[in-house]
This record gives C-alpha cells, sequence and structure tokens, in this order.
C-alpha cells in the first residue's frame, strides 16, 4: 500500500481512534503523515476556487467518479482542468464520502420513537415529581489544558434535589462513556435505597441514547424508564442550566487541568461540592444531600 493511500486513510479513521493509534495500525510514520499533510495544504490551495464547483457537483451526481467530474467542472468553470488534478482534489477534500453518503435506515428503536410522537416524552406534563423519579442527563463539551484539549461530561442529576447521582468524563462521547455514569448513577440509587425501576431517564434523541446498547441496559436489564425530549435542548431545559452553570463556576479550574487523569479528579472534587456543599435556590437554599436528608425515610 502506498504511503498517499495510508494517509488518506489515517485522515478517515484519526477522529474515531485517534491520530496515534490510526498511524500505528497503518505502520505510518508520523513524520510522513505531516509531509504529506504539508503537500496537501500547498495543493489544495492551489486549487482552493475549485472546491466548492467540485463539492456541488458530488452532491448533484452522486454517482459521477472523478473521470465523469472532469468534464463537468470544465462545463462549470470555462477552463482546462486536468483529470489527474480532479482525481488528487477528490481525495484531499474527501469528495467520495460526500459521493457515498446515503441517509442510514432509521434503527428500530428511532422508528419507534418516531410512531410514539408525543407520548416518548414521559416528563412533560407531570404535575408533581418526587425526588428519585425523574433524572436528566445529556453531554457537554470540556476545554482543558489550556484550551488546546477537549473532553465530554456526561451528568445524570435528579429532577426534585438537584443531586447529581451519577457522572463520567472521557475523550469522546460514545455510549460506553454514558454506561459509565449511569452505573455510577445506580449505585448512588440504591446507597439511598431507592429502586433503579422508579426512576426515569430523560434525554435528547442524541445516537447514543438512541443505541441498543443504551436502551438495552435501562430498559431490559435495569427496567428503569427512558424519556426522549422532542425538540432538543428546549425539552431538556434542566440539564441544558446544569451543564452551563458547571462549565460557568469551574471554568479557570477546569481550563488548568493538563491531563485527561487530573480533569476527570476535578470533575469529581466538583461535584462532591455541588452535592454536600453548594446552596441551590429552589431546594431551600441547602445543598442536596442536606435537602435529601430532610426527606427521608420516603413513603
Amino acid at each position: 500500500m502506498s504511503s498517499e493511500r495510508k494517509v488518506e486513510l489515517a485522515d478517515g479513521a484519526r477522529r474515531a481512534f485517534g491520530l496515534t493509534s490510526a498511524l500505528a495500525a497503518l505502520e505510518l510514520p508520523r513524520s510522513t503523515w505531516h509531509y504529506h499533510q504539508s503537500r496537501r495544504r500547498s495543493y489544495t490551495e492551489k486549487y482552493a476556487d475549485l472546491r466548492a464547483p467540485l463539492e456541488a457537483i458530488a452532491r448533484r451526481h452522486p454517482e459521477y467518479g472523478y473521470r465523469r467530474t472532469t468534464p463537468e467542472l470544465r462545463e462549470r468553470t470555462g477552463r482546462r482542468i486536468n483529470r489527474k488534478v480532479v482525481q488528487r482534489l477528490h481525495r484531499a477534500w474527501g469528495l467520495p464520502l460526500i459521493r457515498g453518503t446515503r441517509t442510514p435506515k432509521p434503527s428500530g428503536i428511532r422508528r419507534a420513537i418516531t410512531a410514539a410522537g408525543n407520548r416518548i416524552n414521559l416528563v412533560a406534563g407531570r404535575q408533581e415529581i418526587r425526588p428519585m423519579e425523574v433524572a436528566y442527563t445529556d453531554f457537554t463539551e470540556l476545554i482543558y489544558a489550556g484550551g488546546r484539549r477537549k473532553a465530554y461530561l456526561i451528568p445524570i442529576v435528579d429532577h426534585a434535589s438537584k443531586i447529581a447521582l451519577g457522572w463520567a468524563v472521557g475523550d469522546r462521547a460514545v455510549t460506553s462513556l454514558a454506561l459509565e455514569a449511569w452505573e455510577q448513577a445506580k449505585r448512588g440509587l440504591r446507597a439511598r435505597r431507592m429502586h433503579v425501576s422508579t426512576v426515569t431517564i430523560h434525554h435528547d434523541q442524541d445516537p447514543v441514547f438512541t443505541s441498543y446498547a443504551w436502551t438495552a441496559r435501562l430498559l431490559l436489564k435495569d427496567q428503569a424508564h427512558v424519556s426522549y425530549a422532542l425538540n432538543g435542548a428546549q425539552d431538556n431545559t434542566e440539564m441544558e442550566a446544569f451543564n452551563s452553570r458547571f462549565k460557568t463556576e469551574n471554568r479557570s479550574l477546569v481550563l488548568d487541568a493538563r491531563s485527561l487523569t487530573e480533569l476527570k479528579q476535578l470533575v469529581a472534587e466538583r461535584m462532591v461540592y455541588y452535592n454536600n456543599v453548594r446552596r441551590h435556590s429552589s431546594i431551600g437554599y441547602r445543598a442536596p444531600s442536606q435537602y435529601i436528608a430532610t426527606l427521608q425515610p420516603w413513603t
């Protein structure tokens, strides 16, 4: 396999697996990667004005390869452009990926959500929500290491008591991270003698929350209830408010975290503070743990 082809494959895999892992799997030296990247930048800069018409052709004629694209491009631009130039630009800008894009068939879970309509939101319209009956969750970005790195936080927060039942921090917003937060939330519920099956977890329709792994764990294995926001963030305002407040109050501390390990430790410390020290106006200016202590035992 040529170095150019390896660079192309590494470019496609870097978001999912990280550049280091992609280069190692392809046995491609980092110096070779950077060399090809610099060449690619200079070449694409030279033909930057062709990007828009090439992308338009790729979308209008998804069946066209670079051979059929070439005369179409010549006609649109009025320029004599070599076929090899078109081929190289196709690769540099990932145009075969645009041509190959198809709307995926909805999963069974996605079809069920669509069919249920408004009924899929189990929280809207509830007149009274007692502690540990409804919890909210969603991913949010954390920018750390002086603004050079990005991670994801997913908290699970109780509606009535405002306590953070569980959370997880990782470098990708994936199902495994959400399930890590859920496992911690289950331990928090059991510590308070609450059964998992009585809880409704409310979130948006992110692919993580419509995945089989997430729904199978919560609905089938743990017998919890799952509720979906119909209109994204505007139907999950409690979670949006929590994430916004957490990031605002801890912004400088998060920026100072030098590694993902440090960031995880910091988030854990701030969640302990949030649960046990920070006063919340909606529960009488008490900390969530203090508020819960006044309610137990529950009937």
